[in-house]
């Protein structure tokens, strides 16, 4: 898939989740480019959750519309997955 038509995909983990590691792996099984933001370490991304009121990771911000959690129901819903 062409970079430019790609959806915006940003994943807020942390160190010890062990979710984070699933979700970015299925998006790389499919394929799609992500920024990952660790929120142990970016607190530019720590306070973006607390905006947020999220709690928990991981969390897949996808053209700005968050899935909370490794949802691959709602996460092929917002993606063209093949």
């Amino acid at each position: 898939m062409p970079v430019s038509s790609q959806p915006r995909i940003i994943i807020f983990t942390s160190s010890s989740c062990p979710w984070c590691n699933r979700v970015k792996q299925y998006l790389r099984e499919k394929r799609f480019r992500f920024r990952e933001v660790n929120v142990e370490r970016d607190a530019d991304g720590a306070r973006e959750l607390r905006r947020r009121n999220i709690k928990g990771v991981p969390v897949v911000l996808i053209n700005n519309k968050p899935i909370i959690g490794f949802d691959k129901a709602k996460i092929d819903k917002l993606l063209p997955i093949r």
